[in-house]
């Protein structure tokens, strides 16, 4: 919550590029997933370099879009010899030479970007702790992990929230009663469009986080988690080796009225306490391990808390001044480390009233 200032600062400038980019019939461009990717770059920058990429600018630089690129490549490549078949581990394929070359070229634009924000630190210190980035902060424990960590965050901070946050939008495009009701929500706190969001007043929507949790589970941008197991298992009769490979396909249980009753509908209620029904149960009835969009543990990732505020600014700003609607088919997730939307993004943003 100590970087909400500076997020909401760019959040805001993204909903001038979202008000520049509609068209005659006020929908967003094909490449809007591109513009999310942008702001995605714009936000990691902020929080763990203190370092802004220019990425809302008309023009993006040569490294800002190398980076977006090539995230979403190591991302392809990934799935490739990792998930479906492949002899990488035994013969060095074409594919994982490209794997590599875009590894090696994507460590030096980053560690570019990395060197130039310590030897700024270095010299100009923050003198707030409350105002240094995750960089600067880390950089008085352990210099090494320090620099591993800000390559991790701009590194996997990219895709993966902007698929989050498409599915979200999607979610609430799709169910204007739902999106009109986190309006309401939002207007309590900002009775003005450019009202400031602070980590006081957004401690007051808890809509926004049941929505948010809702489109993670209706179209969640990973497919479940992969561990290797700890010990010799038995699962369901099959004998698993320890140090194998287990993976638990969460988006399939996710849609499991079982699971979840009602579960191909978009309802947050279901995460508010006290709003559950027989119409509605709460989700707290399924098994506490199966709904883990961040994983669990010492293996849960490392960026969940920024994520989740980085969502929840922007999804909170298109909000408040946008009413979004989705009027074309269904979305479309390609299947990939990450899952992406095969759609163009062309949601409709009609700026409402104050």
């Amino acid at each position: 919550r100590l970087y909400v200032d500076k997020l909401d600062e760019v959040a805001r400038e993204f909903m001038e590029v979202i008000h520049n980019l509609r068209d005659e019939k006020n929908e967003m461009p094909g490449d809007f997933h591109h513009w999310l990717n942008r702001w995605a770059l714009e936000t990691i920058g902020v929080l763990a370099l203190d370092t802004r990429f220019g990425c809302l600018e008309k023009e993006l630089s040569n490294d800002s879009r190398d980076i977006i690129k090539y995230i979403r490549e190591v991302f392809q490549l990934t799935w490739k010899l990792d998930v479906l078949p492949s002899i990488w581990k035994f013969y060095k394929t074409s594919t994982f030479n490209k794997l590599m070359a875009l590894l090696d070229e994507l460590t030096r634009i980053v560690m570019s970007k990395v060197d130039e924000a310590i030897i700024r630190m270095e010299n100009n210190p923050t003198q707030s702790s409350d105002s240094q980035s995750v960089l600067e902060k880390l950089l008085k424990v352990d210099r090494h992990v320090a620099v591993v960590m800000a390559f991790d965050m701009l590194m996997a901070g990219v895709d993966t929230t902007t698929s989050a946050t498409t599915s979200i939008l999607y979610c609430l495009a799709k169910n204007p009663d739902k999106q009109a009701k986190l309006r309401d929500e939002l207007r309590a706190i900002l009775p003005k469009r450019d009202s400031p969001l602070t980590p006081q007043n957004m401690r007051n929507l808890p809509y926004l986080r049941a929505c948010i949790k809702e489109g993670l589970r209706m179209y969640s941008p990973i497919a479940g988690n992969i561990r290797a197991a700890g010990k010799d298992l038995v699962l369901q009769g099959y004998q698993v080796p320890k140090g194998t490979d287990v993976a638990l396909a969460s988006i399939i249980m996710y849609h499991e009225d079982k699971h979840f009753p009602r579960g191909g509908e978009f309802l947050p209620e279901r995460w508010l306490k006290g709003e559950s029904s027989s119409d509605c149960p709460s989700a707290k009835q399924a098994h506490p391990f199966l709904f883990l969009p961040f994983g669990f543990g010492p293996r849960a990732c490392i960026g969940l808390r920024m994520a989740n505020l980085e969502m929840e600014l922007l999804v909170a700003r298109i909000t408040r001044q946008f009413e979004y609607r989705w009027n074309y088919d269904e979305l479309k997730l390609v299947s990939s480390l990450v899952n992406i939307p095969e759609n163009e993004l062309r949601f409709e943003m009609v700026e409402v009233d104050e």
